[in-house]
């Protein structure tokens, strides 16, 4: 915790404030929450990543501008990384997944999804070819070869750059100019006290691809849906936003977008991992993995990344098959 921050909450009128910290995964920024007040408050320190704060305050009033539920902003010290909000409780999209019901709230995901793809992206960053083949070559340094320890031959490398160019193409290939959250997955999105979703680490949002938040929910390294559930998802999705393709383009696009996403996931899992210290995240890659072999698999063109991806087989005594 930042030396300043239980001063700066004292500061704003909250009289000797109990912290407790919130589990986080990031490595810039901690949430605590307000113990002993009635009035449920977080606090975030971000001194490590000043400008998050003002990021997540302009996304923020993007969102304002759609029914789209958020945590109010309370007040924030944009020199000291300090922000207070709402607390909107503990419980994440994630916490139902185990219930029967957990169709009824991926359906609201869904629907907040299609809402959250009004807000206005003007002069927003881009999730263009650079930034794209950016955030892949994250699993080639960060889990080829820091994390397995592969040694990349040149070949090797032009392979796996090629299928990185023609992944992107694809990913472009969609209707861009849409609000993508970035993170849309089912640690990302809350629900209160009066059963609805609040989407919240909206900060990193860009102008991107119409599917990218879509397959970040139904590809999530956390929860494996049910292959007829996510095609259920996959087709409402579709319906609610009115899209006018048949049905082969759509799958394509977000077929090539998942593994684009999942990707990235493996390398900034081996990152958090490795120069971060943070493990938690390590143990959803074989899932995160996986999908990147079910969905290539179906596409020739990216036989070479499935072979390069998948892993070696060994014998009872340990030698490589």
């Amino acid at each position: 915790m930042h030396k300043e921050l239980k001063g700066w909450v004292e500061w704003l009128g909250i009289e000797e404030p109990t912290l407790s910290i919130v589990n986080s995964n990031a490595s810039t920024k901690q949430y605590y929450r307000i113990e002993n007040q009635t009035k449920k408050m977080l606090v975030l320190d971000a001194s490590e990543c000043k400008e998050l704060v003002p990021r997540m305050l302009g996304i923020g009033l993007r969102l304002k501008e759609t029914k789209v539920l958020t945590p109010l902003a309370r007040s924030f010290e944009q020199h000291k990384g300090f922000m207070l909000s709402d607390d909107i409780g503990s419980t994440h999209l994630f916490d139902k997944c185990i219930d029967a019901g957990a169709r009824t709230y991926y359906e609201k995901a869904i629907k907040t999804l299609v809402e959250m793809q009004k807000a206005p992206t003007i002069n927003m960053k881009l999730y263009d070819m650079g930034f794209l083949i950016e955030e892949m070559n994250l699993m080639l340094e960060w889990y080829l070869k820091k994390y397995l320890g592969h040694k990349i031959e040149c070949v090797e490398a032009k392979m796996i750059l090629d299928s990185f160019m023609l992944i992107a193409k694809e990913v472009l290939a969609q209707p861009q100019e849409t609000f993508v959250h970035s993170d849309y997955h089912s640690k990302n999105l809350m629900i209160n006290e009066n059963d609805e979703m609040v989407l919240i680490e909206f900060q990193d949002a860009r102008e991107g691809a119409l599917t990218y938040d879509l397959v970040s929910l139904l590809y999530d390294a956390y929860v494996a849906l049910d292959k007829r559930e996510r095609k259920r998802f996959i087709k409402l999705f579709k319906n609610l936003k009115g899209i006018e393709v048949d049905d082969e383009t759509f799958m394509r696009w977000v077929d090539f977008t998942a593994i684009q996403r999942s990707l990235t996931q493996l390398g900034k899992f081996a990152r958090l991992s490795i120069r971060d210290g943070k493990t938690t995240q390590i143990e959803h890659v074989p899932l995160v993995l996986q999908y990147i072999l079910d969905l290539a698999s179906n596409y020739p063109e990216l036989e070479q990344l499935v072979v390069i991806l998948t892993p070696e087989e060994t014998d009872s005594i340990g030698f490589t098959l």
